[in-house]
């Protein structure tokens, strides 16, 4: 099996301070896309440049403090890409994409980190913008090769994705344009979210992500943001999803999927 896993940091330094390296030592995921790592390449070098076996690589947002996304694998790569081709937001570290191509097989791992609107309507803007962009970028992708995409899409996609759906209709996150981008990825642009292809009725067990207001975690109140979205072939592979709740390395909780899938 090759065990995938997904967790927005919310800071490199912070979530490791909170356990982060026991755990994926206990764990031993062969791969695992991490964003928001909220640090610059000097900040990694020599401290977060590997877990145990798992060599990390990065896509560093070029503001300090922001941002960022990495793969960490128990894998060389055949090619690491850095960045989707965004004049606008490949300075904002969101998009790294490990390939593994053999005669057999093109295989992508991707971590990715879609922009959040809920600060205002000038960074929804913004993620609509993405949004837009990153169609037909996946599109393109799909085409030429198998991939799974992994991160913090910052979208509930159904209303059994959240706790309180009908309070948040008006909500970045939840909002009507947001949603049909996703269904529309999900159906007409061929990817398959593989947590409701393996768990298609789970509710309160499928959150990801909570906010640290109004004792948000305590009573359960979240959100399902962290995704593995992938080409049907790959999706077909997913055989087990967990998402690990026992310990907080960061608002958000790792989402681990084992594939069918040899290296």
């Amino acid at each position: 099996m090759f065990k995938l896993t997904s967790l927005n940091l919310n800071g490199i330094r912070s979530a490791t301070s909170k356990g982060l390296e026991a755990w994926l030592a206990q764990a031993q995921p062969d791969c695992i896309c991490v964003q928001e790592v909220k640090a610059q390449a000097a900040d990694v070098a020599g401290k977060f440049e590997s877990f145990g076996a798992l060599t990390g690589h990065f896509h560093f947002a070029e503001k300090k403090g922001y941002s960022g996304v990495g793969v960490y694998s128990r894998h060389e790569p055949s090619e690491v890409c850095i960045g989707y081709g965004s004049s606008e937001f490949d300075t904002e570290g969101r998009y790294t994409e490990l390939r593994f191509d053999t005669p057999a097989r093109k295989l992508s791992i991707i971590s990715a980190y879609f922009p959040s609107g809920s600060s205002g309507e000038e960074r929804q803007q913004a993620k609509f913008r993405f949004l837009a962009e990153m169609y037909p970028h996946l599109q393109r992708l799909r085409s030429e090769r198998e991939f799974i995409l992994c991160g913090d899409i910052n979208i509930a996609h159904q209303e059994i994705d959240l706790k309180n759906w009908k309070g948040n209709k008006k909500n970045s996150g939840f909002l009507p344009e947001e949603r049909a981008w996703m269904s529309q990825l999900l159906s007409d642009g061929g990817l398959v979210d593989v947590y409701r292809q393996l768990e298609p009725t789970a509710t309160d067990d499928c959150y990801t992500w909570w906010s640290n207001r109004g004792q948000a975690y305590a009573k359960n109140v979240g959100w399902r943001l962290d995704y593995h979205l992938a080409t049907p072939t790959s999706a077909a592979a997913a055989r087990a999803v967990s998402i690990y709740k026992n310990e907080k390395f960061s608002d958000h909780a790792p989402i681990t999927v084992d594939y069918d899938i040899s290296f």
